[in-house]
């Protein structure tokens, strides 16, 4: 298992961009989409800090991806509880959609925590409530429990659809 706090993840539409060039063979246009250097900083900042937390190789297998998302905790945090209670306040909170950000850290760990991020078959995400911590974000990557055979699977649900004799 690799448990990772990491530094809150740069927005997706940040993270890549595209722009149109010429093909010098065809004259055509076409668009070109390509990794930002906000992007490379913060992949050397994820790559400095696993290294710091011991990864030196990649996980091999299928993998079990976990995000626990922490936005800022904004200054009014206190007046938004008083007004809108305990399970409500940092509804409206500021912060990146959990599925970019998932993206952004499968493309940032990816050669680090694992070779590619087609290893991944199982993942979780969750966006928590800011603590008043810097924002960030906890990864837990570990091996995927193996699913039991398809046949383990379909043999008990057949006998149950079986009519009776």
């Amino acid at each position: 298992m690799i448990a990772l706090t990491l530094p809150y993840p740069v927005s997706a539409n940040r993270y890549w961009s595209s722009r149109v060039i010429r093909s010098k063979e065809t004259g055509r246009q076409m668009a070109m989409t390509y990794v930002t250097p906000e992007a490379r900083a913060y992949r050397e900042e994820i790559a400095l800090r696993a290294r710091a937390a011991g990864i030196r190789t990649p996980m091999e297998g299928r993998i079990w991806l976990h995000l626990q998302l922490y936005p800022h905790r904004p200054l009014d945090w206190q007046k938004r509880v008083a007004k809108l209670g305990h399970q409500a306040w940092d509804d409206d909170v500021q912060c990146i959609d959990l599925g970019n950000a998932e993206k952004v850290l499968a493309d940032a760990l990816q050669g680090i925590a694992f070779a590619d991020d087609k290893q991944i078959w199982r993942q979780s995400k969750e966006r928590m409530e800011p603590d008043g911590r810097p924002a960030r974000v906890v990864v837990v990557l570990r091996p995927c429990p193996p699913r039991p055979a398809v046949q383990q699977i379909i043999e008990p649900l057949q006998l149950e659809a079986a009519p009776a004799p």
